[in-house]
């Protein structure tokens, strides 16, 4: 057993090198200033007292740099994830009471138990069942939801949380005469610094300034006594360690979000993974086992009071552009995290929630996707059609709805899709011996008494009734005339028994109207199921060609009918047949 392949930590840490440690101090002290505001204002979306959200900063990390495989990614709290944990949460308990911190605590520990065992028994792969469309318009909407859930203390009025975007526009509009122009002024100045450095001074941690300038400004001028709302008081000290509150009947009500959360959690950890694997060449991401390490740091994390984290998109990008090397730089953002902890959270008391709701709204508008939608309407309308019916349920129905809704209407598009295949009648490009779809190729030749078809898909249980009727339909089109039919088999990659009992029902419904039939370009596995299924001896082996071109030039010169009247003769000879 190759103990590196389950503690990469072993890996890394046996092989560094000192001039690696400058990039990974610069990346940890920066990701560790950086989630210091962010971990308090992602702990307001999830609807959690601030200090949750600096022990899911520093906790996660901490395991996920001895199991994970990625050098770079920052785990922690997360916007999209937070709203999910508010919105799941809420049904069970009001926000803000111990059982919804509680709820939200044991919600961390199921959903890393699950991304333990999905990675322990390799179901990475069922994450391929949220499409890009489907996460493109959930992203989409769950930004909407969570920056209209920041308006409220953007605008300094009393609105209630809610998940529906049409409840939030409505209720922002109903509030708008008790608008505090003062947090209002903050806010908005917040969030002109925060795209200003972002745009011209990219190094530098723009939250961290927002932060420090506000607590400055509110405390100098005592701005809080002018209805100014403010975080208050931050517990200090580090997290104790704490049995989650394990009830069987909460378990299962939050099982569905859990899963839900599982998923969600794990692809937006291994697609930025991903992308920054590809800037290096020193390690590789290995998806099972980046399920095992941030489920890990869930089901650790929970034993000291956080709720659920994963891999953070701009969190890891600038890890990685500080010039992050080992995970050594996530202990480093951890140790940030502490210290802060311990002495630091009474600095943060007269911190404007304002400038919170400012730094989540750059934060989540950020991740509204346009390009997507731009590139589906031009080549897949489908897909367009996926994406907007995900978004739209999300941002009106509920979370869970929106993603369950674009996961089932894309297993619809798809099973529509393998149900009734592409099927194309192919001609011959004039002057080649190239075969071609008639419809794309206008000048192609098509022969009255050869009909050749391209099935483009696996040959199953569900499409062979498509595929029959499809066969019949071009047969009564091409009359008495025909007289070939060609199967082109580089298409088919598998037959299943259902396939095997459809070409038999095919074969004589052709021979019957005296039609023969030839195969070409079978591969190896189709080759395989004919023989064993002895479907062969029904088809012929001279009736199967490695090209098109071969089957056409052997039926012009009556081979097929001449090779079959001599092998009808020999048989009569074997067996004394008068």
């Amino acid at each position: 057993m190759n103990i590196k392949q389950y503690f990469p930590i072993i890996d890394w840490l046996t092989n560094y090198k000192k001039e690696w440690f400058k990039g990974d101090l610069s990346a940890g002290l920066t990701v560790g200033i950086m989630l210091i505001p962010q971990g308090i204002a992602y702990a307001m979306i999830a609807g959690l007292p601030p200090i949750y959200g600096l022990y899911t900063a520093m906790i996660p990390q901490i395991i996920y740099a001895i199991f994970g495989t990625s050098r770079q990614l920052a785990v922690g709290p997360v916007a999209m994830d937070s709203l999910i944990v508010a919105s799941g949460v809420a049904t069970l308990a009001q926000i803000g009471t111990e059982h919804f911190i509680e709820f939200a605590i044991l919600l961390a520990f199921m959903m890393g138990v699950l991304q333990v065992l999905f990675g322990i028994f390799k179901l990475g792969f069922l994450v391929n069942f949220l499409s890009k469309p489907v996460i493109s318009g959930f992203t989409s909407a769950a930004s909407l939801i969570i920056g209209l859930n920041q308006l409220k203390h953007l605008l300094g009025v009393n609105m209630g949380r809610n998940n529906r975007i049409q409840n939030l526009v409505v209720d922002a509009f109903n509030h708008f005469k008790e608008i505090h122009w003062l947090t209002f002024t903050i806010g908005i100045g917040a969030i002109i610094i925060i795209i200003l450095f972002k745009k011209y001074l990219k190094k530098v941690p723009a939250a961290l300034v927002v932060v420090i300038l506000s607590i400055v400004l509110v405390k100098l001028f005592q701005l809080d006594q002018y209805g100014v709302k403010i975080v208050g008081e931050i517990p200090k000290g580090l997290p104790e360690f704490r049995m989650p509150a394990f009830d069987k009947e909460i378990m299962i009500k939050l099982f569905p979000i859990s899963l839900t959360l599982s998923f969600i959690a794990f692809l937006e950890a291994i697609s930025v993974a991903k992308a920054v694997e590809i800037k290096h060449n020193d390690y590789k991401v290995i998806p099972n086992q980046e399920l095992i390490a941030i489920g890990m740091g869930n089901v650790v994390g929970a034993f000291f009071q956080t709720y659920p984290a994963t891999g953070g998109f701009s969190r890891t990008a600038v890890n990685d552009q500080d010039g992050a090397k080992t995970p050594l730089a996530a202990i480093i953002s951890a140790v940030v995290v502490a210290i802060t902890l311990l002495f630091l959270t009474p600095v943060f008391y007269y911190l404007p929630k304002a400038v919170l709701a400012a730094i989540i709204m750059v934060a989540v508008f950020g991740l509204l996707d346009f390009t997507v939608p731009k590139q589906l309407i031009k080549y897949s309308k489908r897909d367009l059609l996926i994406l907007n019916v995900t978004l739209l349920v999300t941002a009106t129905v509920g979370i869970k709805e929106g993603i369950l809704t674009g996961v089932i209407l894309s297993l619809v598009i798809l099973i529509q899709k393998s149900v009734k295949p592409h099927i194309a009648i192919l001609g011959r490009v004039p002057n080649t011996h190239f075969y071609r779809n008639r419809k794309r190729f206008k000048d192609v030749i098509i022969d009255d008494e050869v009909l050749i078809i391209r099935f483009d898909a696996q040959l199953h249980f569900a499409n062979t009734q498509y595929f029959k009727d499809k066969l019949q339909e071009f047969a009564y089109y091409k009359g008495d005339k025909l007289k070939l039919l060609i199967i082109d088999g580089e298409s088919l990659n598998n037959l299943d028994s259902s396939a095997i009992y459809a070409l038999n029902e095919i074969i004589d419904f052709f021979k019957n109207r005296n039609v023969e039939i030839a195969f070409t370009g079978l591969k190896g596995p189709v080759r395989d199921t004919i023989n064993k299924s002895e479907l062969i001896h029904k088809i012929g082996v001279d009736h199967c060609f490695m090209s098109i071109q071969e089957a056409v030039d052997c039926f012009k010169n009556r081979c097929i009918s001449v090779t079959t009247e001599k092998k009808f003769q020999n048989y009569v000879s074997q067996t004394n047949i008068k």
